[in-house]
């Protein structure tokens, strides 16, 4: 496949000389965030009519592997966004899309609120979130404190789940950009994650975006997070675990000739 030899290079010319760093300093690895951005690796899993690489949960799972041998804060910056364009792939606008597809737009997850014992991605979905969202006219504002969200103040976008507008039950789900006005990010990052990943928490009181950054049905986010989000998080866990534990193999799966599915097993 063409991505990968562009791949290798970026991974063996930028992430890798710079990882030591990354650890020790807490920096964003903003300069491996935009090379893989420019080797079509952002937009590995943006439809191929748009630009992208028009590939799937396989090839992404793969790349993240071979990162996290590498790079932790890379690899967890890539997992939340691939991630995140799963679902912004299935139902965001033609030019966010483009934009991924790109290289020029990072995302990120915003779905984990305070929760008695400290529980994740998994256990918060199937929760009532306690976030709010608040229409008037074309305008909603969205009051949240979100939590663990990696590459906060970061990322171009956050996938942001809220209660729903009109729905009695369940979840919505938006794309609230970085830029927007009243999004606020503490100075020091104060989540979990490898260092560097800028995981922290971001703040909303409120951040106001357009009704149509609404992704998916109003009251259906839960039923995407749990067929879409979850799937992706739970398989690039997985080869993230697996990398920390062998990275020497994760490194040695990187090539033209190996097919993904062969890494992941080596894993």
């Amino acid at each position: 496949m063409s991505y990968r030899t562009d791949f290798s290079d970026v991974l063996s010319r930028v992430i890798a000389p710079s990882a030591e760093r990354t650890g020790r300093e807490g920096r964003f690895p903003r300069c491996s965030v935009t090379s893989l951005g420019k080797a079509g690796l952002l937009g590995l899993t943006v439809s191929a009519e748009l630009g992208g690489g028009g590939l799937g949960l396989p090839d992404a799972a793969e790349v993240v592997a071979q990162v996290a041998g590498a790079c932790p804060a890379t690899a967890a910056v890539l997992q939340s966004h691939y991630a995140a364009v799963a679902v912004v792939e299935a139902y965001g606008n033609h030019w966010l899309r483009g934009e991924i597809a790109a290289g020029r737009h990072l995302s990120s997850l915003a779905l984990i609120e305070a929760v008695p014992g400290g529980q994740g991605v998994q256990a918060q979905a199937a929760r009532e979130p306690r976030s709010t969202a608040n229409r008037s006219g074309g305008v909603v504002a969205l009051r949240a404190r979100k939590h663990e969200v990696v590459a906060a103040g970061e990322a171009d976008s956050y996938v942001w789940s809220s209660r729903p507008l009109t729905e009695r039950d369940g979840l919505t789900l938006w794309v609230v950009p970085a830029h927007a006005n009243d999004l606020f990010v503490p100075a020091r990052p104060d989540g979990g994650g490898p260092c560097g990943s800028a995981t922290s928490t971001v703040l909303a009181d409120p951040v106001l975006v357009p009704a149509d950054a609404m992704l998916g049905p109003d009251g259906g986010g839960l039923d995407i997070v749990l067929r879409t989000v979850l799937p992706w998080m739970i398989e690039l866990e997985a080869v993230v675990g697996a990398a920390a534990i062998h990275p020497s193999v994760a490194a040695a799966s990187v090539g033209p000739a190996r097919h993904p599915a062969d890494s992941l097993a080596m894993s």
